[in-house]
């Protein structure tokens, strides 16, 4: 089991395995946020919160929702809102340092070619 949470503790995270790889994005709202992004299946991941614990901020074409905590604002989570209803992004960084020393990182130029830099 792995465990991420906020850093109040409004909203945890729980999977049953680390997340394959990390995805480190410079588009124009993540490298703002400087969240690092864990994919999984929302099926795979259980959300303890009180009902709107987040805030949600969507813009463009409005197919993401990316959630903060309303009490001390870390940005926890993505949800989609059109697209692949079978993924979703929890913001790495809320995870315990040591239960990700061996995930790899994989930079994606999301503002220009939206290919991985390493490919």
């Amino acid at each position: 089991m792995i465990e991420a949470s906020c850093h109040c503790g409004a909203m945890r995270f729980e999977a049953d395995h680390p997340p394959k790889s990390l995805t480190e994005c410079n588009c124009s709202i993540c490298r703002r946020l400087g969240a690092r992004w864990a994919y999984y299946a929302p099926h795979e991941v259980k959300l303890i919160a009180a009902e709107g614990a987040t805030a949600a901020y969507a813009w463009g074409d409005r197919s993401l929702e990316f959630h903060h905590c309303k009490t001390c604002g870390c940005t926890t989570h993505w949800a989609r809102l059109q697209g692949d209803p079978d993924r979703m992004g929890i913001n790495a960084r809320l995870f315990d340092p040591a239960d990700l020393q061996a995930v790899p990182v994989r930079r994606l130029d999301g503002a220009d070619t939206w290919r991985f830099l390493e490919d």
